[in-house]
């Protein structure tokens, strides 16, 4: 069956979390960003090589039949994916039925997608969402919970939670006690005091916290909640995977490429003194800034060849979110031509070494032995692309898992040779805050 995108401006303003609701996509970064409900096809993201995933993953995007009224990237055929940790894992990306979409000079729009010769949308003669059917009536379906504005197989979705149908009782609880977390950094610290030169150098060690509930969670009401806890982060729901990230894996709009890698972390003072005392010290520290500078060099020498021109910022700046602060450099180029898709730059850049460790591939295969879980996407990356292979994608990093009545939350710490345990132990305590303090709201 052949699909085609169609895609038409919206005159009217749109709250892109009351699109995707609960079960819908969501990428969203200040007032910009894509949502999405129902599933229009499932593109193979396939194990083994990721480059060649990649490809094969935008190819099939990029065969869709497209009918665009407005231009711009995310409008036609888009993706959204939440790709694992471990690299050369299988997974999918999801291509939903209706895309609602709003570039950051305010240009809105709306993406449907049917079968050729029954198009449903705006402007068709027919289909689910009814004769000349009109970008309004669609949307309005969309926010009513009408499934019929996006096809029979969608459930209908209610934004509104009647009271007393929210959470009341809690448990949480780490999957390692702190104490053996504590000895486990202790032991990579020991190995990699014991590596030569040139070896390995870092690994990035996370922790995990379950929260149980005496009830179903709302995701869309801990989005709400980190849209408003994190209003500079890239607030995000795939599959269940919701999260508010600060960290911008890469992004592609035309030939512009830009990447925002972060590494090094202090907590935040509870004051705009201490705050500075904090940041400060954070530029100044020899270890925070060697961490650093390990993750620009993997993303400027991994993109530099794909690019006519591609610098960085000579000093790194302090991004600040609501519970610490990090250092982060801004990466950014021009693509050469032909361009590759977003999607061969994720598969290329991830996992950086901020969430993995350096070099890449031992430090991946220490974590995957020594850790004790699995991570599935946590520090993995989430995102979207299109068909013309723009897109946006961030490290997924402050996320949770969230199914029913229960939440997974994990957090993690780049560890060196000389890191102290009782300190990382601290950090990661402050990152999983950012999620509980949203999950964990009677």
């Amino acid at each position: 069956m052949t699909l085609v995108a169609r895609t038409r401006r919206l005159d009217r303003d749109v709250d892109l979390l009351a699109v995707a609701g609960s079960d819908g996509v969501l990428f969203e970064r200040g007032r910009s960003g894509l949502a999405g409900r129902g599933v229009a096809a499932r593109i193979p993201w396939t194990a083994g090589d990721p480059a060649a995933a990649a490809r094969g993953a935008a190819a099939a995007l990029a065969a869709l039949e497209v009918d665009d009224e407005v231009g711009l990237p995310g409008c036609g055929p888009v993706a959204f994916g939440a790709l694992p940790f471990v690299p050369g894992a299988a997974t999918e990306l999801l291509v939903p039925e209706v895309v609602v979409g709003r570039a950051e000079d305010g240009t809105r729009w709306l993406t449907t997608i049917g079968p050729a010769g029954d198009p449903a949308g705006p402007g068709g003669p027919g289909g689910s969402t009814g004769p000349g059917a009109s970008t309004d009536d669609v949307l309005a379906g969309l926010l009513a919970g009408d499934p019929a504005a996006v096809g029979s197989r969608r459930r209908p979705h209610v934004i509104w939670s009647p009271p007393g149908s929210s959470p009341q009782g809690f448990t949480v609880e780490a999957t390692m006690a702190p104490e053996d977390w504590c000895a486990l950094v202790e032991r990579a610290t020991k190995m990699l005091a014991g590596q030569a030169a040139g070896a390995l150098s870092k690994v990035v060690l996370a922790r995990e916290v379950v929260v149980g509930t005496d009830r179903p969670l709302d995701r869309s009401a801990v989005l709400q909640r980190l849209r408003s806890a994190y209003p500079g982060c890239h607030l995000l729901s795939v599959d269940g995977l919701v999260g508010a990230s600060p960290e911008l894996l890469v992004s592609r709009s035309g030939d512009t490429v830009r990447s925002h890698p972060l590494a090094g972390t202090a907590p935040r003072g509870g004051d705009p003194a201490s705050d500075q005392r904090l940041a400060a010290s954070l530029l100044a520290s020899t270890k925070d800034r060697e961490e650093h500078q390990i993750t620009i060099d993997m993303v400027h020498d991994t993109l530099v060849g794909w690019c006519s021109y591609l610098d960085y910022e000579a000093e790194p700046s302090i991004l600040a979110v609501a519970n610490v602060q990090h250092l982060a450099t801004l990466v950014e180029g021009r693509l050469s031509r032909p361009a590759p898709s977003v999607l061969e730059l994720v598969a290329a850049l991830h996992p950086t070494p901020a969430v993995a460790g350096w070099p890449r591939d031992p430090a991946v295969d220490w974590i995957v032995a020594h850790e004790g879980f699995d991570r599935g996407r946590y520090a993995g990356t989430v995102g979207w692309a299109d068909g013309a292979g723009n897109g946006t994608w961030a490290v997924a990093v402050r996320c949770a898992e969230i199914a029913g009545s229960s939440a997974r939350v994990i957090a993690g710490n780049g560890i060196v040779a000389d890191s102290d345990p009782i300190a990382e132990l601290a950090e990661t305590q402050a990152k999983l805050q950012a999620l509980l303090s949203a999950i964990v709201r009677p």
